[in-house]
Parts: structure tokens; C-alpha cells; sequence
């Protein structure tokens, strides 16, 4: 590619880019006001509108709006926008088109260290929960990799995805023992199953401060993250410490996939397609990989959260088997492609 190529390639970006940013953030919007107005009593538009803007606390409707719709709706935007993330941000470490937290261990990491502490310290705090799963996240991670460094042949995509599975089966079988010997399986069902319907405004509250913490320092190490996903050598040659950046990285996945397990559960597959859906759109330069991840993982969980108080309506199916659907298929697609690794 000449000079005047890539002038045209990056100047498509710089265009693109900012579009799908804005297109995407319109249509969350939307499907926010629809999220709300959609469920078991079904609320106007205009009533959504009204208990946005002028909240009156005598309205049932703008109560159930404020602390119950309002609050899961855009839970469901910021869960679906760290795992997004979290997702590309391993992609491009690992260079791994098979990484996402749902696959590495990761979530179940987490989950396993949130049994232990309802087993234990049954009383704990949301803000507990979230720290245990941040711990849990890092033990599920450091298993994977260790299991996988010590495979023959190295670290391929298919090693390490075949190891995190065979982790997360693991941690998964060790949490449900825990979960019925203390008789906290009830609790747990709700993260196995990944689901909004208990997120309140600490909840939000927690996300955000995660979510900016995390995507903050995902940005500032994008543009390094887009020099490492073309190889060890090439970011070395120009300079860079890719153990920083890897270790940074992590700390990234940790604090996003952390504190969204915590509050929404075992949701998967959306940190394994999104990314892929993103490079599609935008190209590989992680600057706009990230953000984009984050404007469609929040768009995806938003539709999905409704999908699955559609799909058997008056009940409602768990979010999680709705991502599923949507990213077995695509899990199973990638790992034909990668087969050659094994």
C-alpha cells in the first residue's frame, strides 16, 4: 500500500468512525426509551418522557420507571459496553481472535470467588461482591495462562481457548458444590443464568466508576495495543514494553469484567463478537476498535435484555441464553478458522 493508499484508508476511518459513534449512540437511546416502555404493565413513550424529566413520586407508573426500568435499562448498556471492551482489549493482547471473558475463564473467575463469598460472608455488600469478583477474574485469567504456557507446541488461540473453557468447567463445578453445600444456590442461579433484573442505581453507580477507570486507561494504551496486535517484534522494534502493556491490559479486563459479572452475571459471547464485528466496521486500529466495541456492546445487551422478555412473555428468559444464541454459533465459526493451531 503507497503513500497516498494510506492517506485514503485512514481518512475513511476518520470519517467512519465518528458515524458509527453517533449512529450508535442514537439507537441506544431509542432502544433505552424501549427497554423502559416494554414489560410485564407497558408504558407509553410519553410517560417514559414525562418520569425522565418531570418525576412525580405519586405516579405509580414514573416509580416503577425511575427505580426499576431506568436503572436495568442502563445497566444493560454499561454491562454490555465493559464486556465488549474487556473483550477487544484480550483480543488484541493475547492476538487471539477467540479471547473473551466468557471463554478465558474469566467469568467464571469471577463467579466462583462471588460463591465463596455469599458462602461465607453471606451479609457482604454489592461493593464486596464486586471486589471478590475483580479477585476472582485475576485467578481465572492467571489459571488459564498458566495452563496453557505449559502446553505443547505454545500458546495457539485454540490452546488457550480449549484451556479456558476446561478452567472455567472447573471453577463452574468447584462454585456449584460450594453453592449447594451452603445453601446459596439460589442466589447463584441469577449469575449462572446472567441477568439485569436486580440492578439498582448502586449498581450504576459501581459500572460507572469501573467503566470509566477501565475504558479511560483502555484508551490511553490503545494506540499500543494496536502496534502489539502486529507482533512482539514489531512492538519492541519501535520501542514499546509489551509486558507493560500486557499487564496494563489485564488490570483493564479485570476492573471491566469484574465489576460487570458482579452486578449482571454470566453474560457471555458479547466480549467475543463485538470485537469482531468492530475491526469489521472500523479496521484495526484499537483507538476506534474500543470506543465502537463499547457504543455495540451496549446496543447488543439492550436488544437482547428485551429479546428475552419477549421470547416467552409474561416470563422472562435469561439474558445470558440470548447472547448464547447469538455467540455459540459464532464461537464455533471462528474456531474452524483457528483449527490449524491445534
Amino acid at each position: 500500500m503507497n503513500h497516498s493508499e494510506q492517506h485514503k484508508t485512514k481518512r475513511k476511518t476518520s470519517l467512519k468512525g465518528p458515524f458509527v459513534l453517533v449512529l450508535g449512540i442514537i439507537f441506544i437511546i431509542f432502544f433505552i426509551g424501549v427497554s423502559i416502555a416494554y414489560g410485564a404493565a407497558d408504558i407509553k413513550l410519553t410517560t417514559v418522557w414525562e418520569a425522565v424529566t418531570h418525576y412525580n413520586s405519586k405516579l405509580a407508573s414514573h416509580q416503577i420507571i425511575q427505580e426499576i426500568r431506568l436503572p436495568r435499562a442502563i445497566g444493560a448498556v454499561l454491562v454490555g459496553a465493559l464486556l465488549a471492551v474487556s473483550g477487544a482489549v484480550m483480543q488484541g493482547l493475547t492476538r487471539n481472535p477467540l479471547a473473551s471473558p466468557s471463554i478465558m475463564g474469566v467469568t467464571d473467575g469471577a463467579a466462583f470467588a462471588i460463591v465463596i463469598t455469599l458462602s461465607f460472608f453471606p451479609t457482604v455488600t454489592l461493593l464486596g461482591l464486586t471486589f471478590s469478583s475483580l479477585v476472582g477474574a485475576g485467578l481465572g485469567v492467571a489459571l488459564v495462562f498458566t495452563i496453557g504456557a505449559f502446553s505443547k507446541g505454545g500458546l495457539t488461540p485454540v490452546k488457550l481457548a480449549l484451556a479456558g473453557v476446561a478452567v472455567g468447567s472447573m471453577l463452574s463445578a468447584i462454585s456449584s458444590a460450594f453453592a449447594l453445600h451452603f445453601q446459596v444456590a439460589k442466589d447463584m442461579s441469577f449469575w449462572y443464568a446472567g441477568g439485569l433484573t436486580s440492578i439498582s442505581w448502586t449498581s450504576i453507580k459501581i459500572l460507572s466508576i469501573a467503566g470509566l477507570i477501565g475504558l479511560l486507561l483502555a484508551m490511553l494504551i490503545s494506540r499500543s495495543i494496536t502496534i502489539l496486535s502486529l507482533g512482539e517484534e514489531v512492538s519492541k522494534g519501535l520501542g514499546q514494553n509489551p509486558l507493560l502493556i500486557k499487564l496494563l491490559g489485564v488490570i483493564v479486563v479485570l476492573v471491566l469484567t469484574g465489576a460487570a459479572v458482579s452486578v449482571a452475571g454470566a453474560v457471555g459471547f458479547i466480549g467475543l463478537v463485538i470485537p469482531h464485528i468492530s475491526r469489521f466496521i472500523i479496521g484495526s486500529d484499537y483507538r476506534w476498535i474500543i470506543p465502537i466495541s463499547a457504543v455495540l456492546g451496549g446496543l447488543l445487551l439492550v436488544l437482547a435484555d428485551i429479546a428475552s422478555r419477549m421470547v416467552n412473555a409474561p416470563y422472562e428468559t435469561p439474558v445470558g441464553a440470548i447472547t448464547a444464541i447469538i455467540g455459540v454459533p459464532f464461537f464455533l465459526y471462528l474456531a474452524r478458522g483457528e483449527r490449524r493451531g491445534l
